[in-house]
């Protein structure tokens, strides 16, 4: 009730009679439904969602209290919703502007028979930003798998394994101990790979002396976990020591800082003001985090640009990092819940330089 209050609330500020939510990750927060195909149907007095086949059981299983209607019987998805906006008598239409594509925006407006179509932006998506309880123990659960598979990783790793070897074996574990399914493609990066944040992992084998960087993450009831660490297979060079030591500071600086209410880009400001000052100036070209939750990548984020504040029970990311070319990379990520105070850290891995 209380979501379904916050939808009318949408519509009113917006001044519509009714939405059409396209989504995913939202269709599947206001209704429970997370079918790959449909609709969400919402006005005041009507809750629907626009399924085929394929999905109706699904619907009726995950979203007990919608009305579930099935496109088909000559019905394309245009039609079926003509006949509703008809029946309910709709005139100004919301969608989500932000997610859909120009090309789906110029059939909708050509078909459907409103006179108004008007983009409710961020509106609904918005409305996902701070978890409920249950949510946040969905998050800690998938963070805590991830916590299972890096305790078990640091056995498989050995110099003549590839990157794409540990990238399999994480999933692997990841699922095996109870991910619903991978929050992002595996980041596996050893030695100067290590200095792409966002290396795709390649059949390079591990060496003695490289960094090794490990981004992973997987979902539990359908939401994201989100973790990073960077070990050194076999003994750290006195540079590696000073690198690694920066981003672990910087990283548990901005911790100790957080609290609900900051400005995203004052929480950045914190780790990055010491990774420069630390003679690395230019070498973290990332923000330093961002929200979980459905997505891996939501806002609001910890970034030099992000003007907007952080509340209390938002799910967040702290990934400070420096990376330099033809040398390697460090990343530390933990994955916290923003508290009133301070915040709850979900991650429990070890953060203190691993070699092994």
């Amino acid at each position: 009730m209380k979501l379904r209050a916050r939808m009318n609330e949408i519509l009113d500020k917006l001044s519509l009679d009714g939405v059409l939510i396209t989504d995913g990750y939202n269709m599947r927060y206001v209704s429970g439904f997370a079918g790959a195909t449909g609709y969400l149907y919402v006005t005041r007095e009507r809750n629907a969602i626009l399924t085929d086949f394929r999905y109706t059981i699904q619907a009726e299983l995950e979203a007990p209290d919608w009305e579930i209607i099935e496109v088909g019987s000559g019905r394309d998805y245009a039609a079926l919703i003509n006949e509703l906006l008809k029946a309910d008598r709709i005139e100004k239409l919301g969608f989500e502007g932000e997610s859909t594509l120009y090309t789906d925006y110029a059939k909708l407006s050509e078909v459907l028979e409103v006179k108004e179509l008007v983009s409710v932006g961020d509106e609904i998506t918005n409305l996902r930003q701070v978890k409920t309880p249950e949510e946040l123990e969905f998050s800690k659960k998938a963070e805590a798998i991830g916590d299972i598979a890096f305790s078990k990783i640091l056995d498989i790793i050995k110099p003549g394994i590839t990157e794409l070897e540990i990238a399999a074996h994480l999933e692997f574990l990841m699922k095996t101990n109870g991910a619903d399914n991978l929050s992002f493609d595996t980041i596996v990066a050893s030695g100067v790979n290590s200095s792409m944040c966002h290396a795709v992992p390649t059949n390079k084998k591990v060496e003695n002396g490289d960094f090794l960087t490990m981004d992973f993450g997987c979902k539990y009831n359908g939401y994201c976990s989100d973790m990073t660490r960077t070990i050194v297979v076999g003994k750290a060079s006195d540079e590696q020591k000073k690198i690694y030591q920066t981003v672990l500071d910087a990283q548990l600086k901005a911790l100790d800082f957080i609290k609900a209410g900051q400005k995203g880009k004052d929480v950045d400001k914190v780790a990055r003001d010491y990774i420069y000052t630390a003679g690395y100036e230019g070498c973290f070209g990332h923000g330093l985090g961002h929200s979980t939750g459905l997505f891996i990548h939501e806002n609001p984020r910890y970034s030099m640009t992000e003007e907007n504040t952080v509340e209390e029970n938002v799910v967040m990311t702290v990934e400070p990092g420096i990376y330099i070319k033809d040398f390697g990379g460090v990343r530390i990520e933990d994955m916290i819940c923003v508290t009133k105070d301070g915040h709850v850290n979900y991650t429990s891995s070890e953060k203190k330089l691993i070699e092994l």
